[in-house]
């Protein structure tokens, strides 16, 4: 069968716990080729960012179209985006392929609190991007930095996702790590405002580095092999709990490892 081709657009990360390499890990480990276009180059390892600089607007530009005018790309993934110029070029270059499905992370710090997209690049992700999107992916501070709804339980976190769905016009699949508690609750809601939801129970592991990453990139990559939004959803979240319950006895540095090593 021939390998579907997914494209991330995102950071690289040194410590291959998050970013383009977890994506690629991912996509190809569900059958797919992967292409990377790199936003942003990171210094971080399990413990944190160390620093990062942001790819330069025309080099990231030059990225998405060496691959997009060479390859016949089923899906893409967004990541990392640093700032309201990198937002625009991935916009503008995706703007005339409406038919490649997109999968927005909208990743605005990292989990050790360093910020990558500033308000100046949110509102034009709002504005740009997730008007194209198939599927935006926020965790609940993403989805409140998106809507302005503060988010406390399960309720407020659908009733972001269809603020967000309504907003955007695209599908909008809220996250539910954060949430306190066993169990992992994920509200899907579509632009109709239909609302599924999607629940695990908690995995006890340190390795949790890059969830939102392989979720997204599994995702984008069921896309490509034509399944329905749902299911791609359903499968991304399997592939990610997998990913979690095989490496919960794996050490990997000395802070938080991978979710998925591979």
């Amino acid at each position: 069968m021939k390998r579907r081709v997914v494209l991330t657009i995102a950071g690289s990360d040194s410590g291959a716990g998050a970013g383009v390499q977890a994506d690629a890990r991912t996509i190809q480990a569900l059958g797919g080729y992967a292409l990377t276009v790199i936003t942003a180059v990171t210094a971080q390892d399990t413990r944190g960012v160390r620093q990062w600089a942001a790819v330069a607007p025309r080099l990231l530009g030059a990225q998405l179209a060496a691959v997009l005018d060479d390859f016949d790309v089923g899906a893409i993934k967004t990541g990392l985006l640093p700032g309201p110029a990198a937002v625009r070029r991935v916009a503008a270059a995706l703007a005339g392929r409406p038919r490649i499905a997109l999968v927005v992370d909208p990743v605005i710090g990292s989990s050790s609190g360093t910020r990558f997209l500033s308000a100046a690049g949110l509102r034009e992700l709002r504005r740009r991007l997730l008007p194209r999107a198939t599927l935006v992916t926020p965790n609940w501070p993403e989805a409140e930095a998106l809507t302005g709804v503060r988010i406390r339980d399960f309720a407020d976190a659908e009733r972001a996702g269809r603020a967000l769905a309504a907003a955007a016009g695209c599908a909008v699949l809220v996250k539910g790590g954060h949430a306190p508690g066993a169990q992992c609750r994920d509200c899907l809601v579509t632009p109709s405002g239909a609302t599924r939801w999607f629940g695990s129970k908690r995995i006890k592991t340190s390795n949790t580095h890059g969830t939102g990453c392989v979720l997204s990139a599994a995702i984008a990559a069921e896309l490509a092999r034509g399944r329905p939004l749902a299911e791609a959803v359903r499968r991304g979240r399997a592939f990610l709990i997998a990913g979690l319950r095989a490496g919960r006895c794996d050490r990997w540095g000395g802070g938080k490892g991978p979710a998925f090593a591979g």
